[in-house]
Parts: structure tokens; C-alpha cells; sequence
């Protein structure tokens, strides 16, 4: 009895576009809104972004692919090679910086039903309509060839990023499953203006035209995805 009332339960909550967990309703105030921020800031200041524990969630709908976050959240790998934020976590080291594994803090696993339900929680969470337009990715994979050339070497992506293979830069959130983790609409709108989505945030507005936004924007969207150039 107590089950179908689970069953119940958790139907008409998501009917009425919400989340359920395995004990109850998912809490995502509760549970990740100590670190994360699940409305838009009304503080929109570089201290802010400096001291903020994690990385904002309050447009996650737009940006995530759900399956993906349902398995991490499951088995939470790290995003960000050097955490967040990455000069906390650094020390010098012989011929480069080098990240200190003692100072990050592992994300909590959660099971698969609570991973479900917060996933499902997340993916209600949206910007405005302009934030990531519809269609800002066309679609076309041609020219990712350009695409991983602009990310290695013209546009210095690399240098913050690690892309395929895991190679680059520690700074910035890792790329290498890009494809599978980000949805392409969210990738080339970030890429067109990261400020709209992260105020002060260190990634430089690149001023590329949209076919080289297109070309990087498909070569990410490839990553781990089976169709890489």
C-alpha cells in the first residue's frame, strides 16, 4: 500500500512539473541550494562570483542533457579538473601550476532514484527565452575540423580547457564530453557571450563570427559523442 501511494504520489507530482525521490518529494533548495544558485542573483558583482561555492544552476534546463546528469549525479566525476573556484585549489608547481586533490570537495553521490528526481527538478530551471535561443546551433558538423583547430589553436580554448584526449588547460571546466554533458544550443550561446550567463566571469567574449561560432560549437558538441572530426 505504501508503495502505490509512492507511485501515486510521485505521477501526480510529475504531471504537475515536478520531481520525486525515493523518500519524497526532491528537495532542490534543500539539497543543492547551499552551493548552488537556483534562481538568477539579484547580486550580479565579481565578489560574488569570486567567493560563490559552485557554479550557478538556475538556467540548468537550458544547458544539461538530462540522461547525462542522471548517471553523474550518480557517480559525480569531477567537472572543473581544478575545482571551483580553481585558484583556491592550486600550488606552484616545478614547471607549472599544479592542482592540490587535498583542498576539493568531492560532490555528493546521490541513488538512482534521487538522481532521477533531481535531474528532473533541474531540468525545469530556465533563463529567459533570449538567454539560449532555439536553433542558436544549426546543426551542421562539417566544419568541425575548423572547429577543433579554432579550440587547440586559434581561439586558445585550450589553454583553460582540457578537450579531446583530456588535453589542455585546468582553469576551466573540462570538454572532453562536452557532447555528451551540453546541450549545443547552450554551447554557442555561452560561447557568444558568457558574460550573459556568468557576470565578470574570467572567459573572454571571443567576438567570433557565427560560422566560426558554428564550427567550434560542432566540435564540442562531438565530443564523446561518437562523431568527432
Amino acid at each position: 500500500m505504501k508503495k502505490l501511494c509512492w507511485v501515486v504520489g510521485a505521477i501526480a507530482l510529475a504531471a504537475a512539473g515536478g520531481a520525486y525521490a525515493e523518500d519524497g518529494p526532491f528537495d532542490l533548495s534543500k539539497n543543492c541550494g547551499s552551493c548552488h544558485a537556483l534562481a538568477k542573483p539579484a547580486d550580479a558583482s565579481f565578489e560574488r562570483l569570486w567567493t560563490r561555492k559552485a557554479p550557478d544552476l538556475w538556467y540548468a534546463g537550458d544547458k544539461f542533457k538530462q540522461d547525462w546528469l542522471v548517471d553523474w549525479l550518480q557517480n559525480p566525476t569531477p567537472i572543473r579538473p581544478a575545482g571551483y573556484p580553481y585558484f583556491m585549489n592550486i600550488t606552484q608547481g616545478t614547471d607549472h601550476d599544479e592542482v592540490d586533490a587535498s583542498k576539493l570537495t568531492p560532490h555528493p553521490k546521490l541513488t538512482k532514484g534521487d538522481a532521477s528526481a533531481a535531474a528532473g527538478a533541474l531540468m525545469t530551471l530556465h533563463g529567459p527565452p533570449d538567454l539560449v535561443p532555439q536553433g542558436s546551433f544549426k546543426g551542421d558538423m562539417a566544419g568541425t575540423r575548423m572547429g577543433a583547430l579554432s579550440f587547440t589553436k586559434l581561439r586558445g580554448c585550450a589553454a583553460c580547457h582540457e578537450g579531446e584526449e583530456g588535453k589542455g588547460g585546468l582553469s576551466g571546466p573540462a570538454l572532453t564530453n562536452a557532447g555528451a554533458r551540453l546541450k549545443p544550443d547552450f554551447i554557442a550561446a555561452y560561447i557568444v557571450d558568457p558574460q550573459r550567463f556568468d557576470p565578470h566571469v574570467w572567459m573572454p567574449a571571443l567576438k567570433l563570427n557565427d560560422k566560426d561560432v558554428q564550427r567550434l560549437t560542432g566540435y564540442l558538441a562531438g565530443l564523446d559523442s561518437g562523431d568527432k572530426p
